[in-house]
């Protein structure tokens, strides 16, 4: 799996360095944010929210607000579906609410990695806001990397990397929506959930990493029909909790 598919090797170890600022690992996650192949992707996506937002009339500027405050793609569609429909605003902040639950887990794993040397909450909490699925994938893979002093700004990096491509992304759907078919658009929005399904492939190593999403693509169908939205999380979390418990079993027989 580490193996360089066409000329995308894998991305160097990021050593330390002695002269690097805050400012040059803020940009060097930038940099690594908008070269990933995870980015075009999400690009993809967000074009099909753009081309959402236009065909039932919902305001770009909220849209975009809503990719800054949000930044969770599922809960940005329920807030526009729920506001286009007439919902009332509570029962449309607890339904984005409760979507956004599932992210729980994933910045639960990743905050170990999103930590300097010195802890700061206010740096650790925008360093949070930022992870969703893209983030997620990516911090595991290149944050271990990065040496201590480096990883807040670096995810910083990263964060900003994908809004703003997600801001553009949104922009160019709104702009070409009379051109894009209802269909294509409808699928641009699966990109990331693909995307995602991937890039969790590609960094399966152990044995309970493959577990897990085996576990997660058996569980996702039975729990779908369950009502609170919280589907993916009892999926995800039920999944990962199995495939841990069964992977250390294997473990001890060894």
């Amino acid at each position: 799996m580490n193996l360089p598919i066409g000329n995308l090797a894998p991305p160097p170890v990021e050593a330390p360095h002695p002269h690097r600022s805050a400012l040059a690992w803020f940009g060097l996650g930038l940099v690594r944010g908008v070269r990933s192949v995870a980015t075009v992707m999400l690009l993809g996506s967000f074009i099909g929210f753009g081309a959402l937002l236009e065909g039932v009339g919902f305001p770009l500027v909220a849209g975009l607000v809503s990719t800054l405050l949000i930044w969770a793609l599922p809960a940005q569609v329920i807030l526009v579906g729920g506001i286009v429909s007439g919902t009332a605003l509570p029962a449309v902040a607890l339904a984005v609410t409760l979507s956004s639950i599932r992210l729980l887990p994933m910045v639960v794993s990743l905050a170990p990695y999103m930590r300097g040397p010195r802890r700061s909450l206010v740096s650790e909490a925008a360093c949070a806001h930022f992870v969703a699925m893209t983030l997620w994938v990516e911090g595991l893979r290149l944050l271990p990397k990065v040496p201590g002093e480096g990883r807040v700004p670096y995810t910083l990096g990263l964060g900003h990397a994908y809004v703003v491509i997600s801001g553009a992304g949104t922009i160019a759907g709104y702009m070409l929506a009379g051109s894009v078919p209802g269909p294509l658009a409808a699928g641009l929005l699966l990109l990331t959930p693909l995307s995602f399904t991937v890039l969790m492939v590609r960094n399966a190593r152990a044995a309970t990493d493959w577990l897990a999403l085996g576990a997660g693509l058996v569980l996702m169908p039975l729990t779908m029909g369950l009502d609170g939205g919280l589907d993916l999380m009892i999926a995800g979390v039920g999944g990962g909790t199995l495939a841990y418990l069964v992977g250390r079993r294997l473990e001890k027989r060894r």
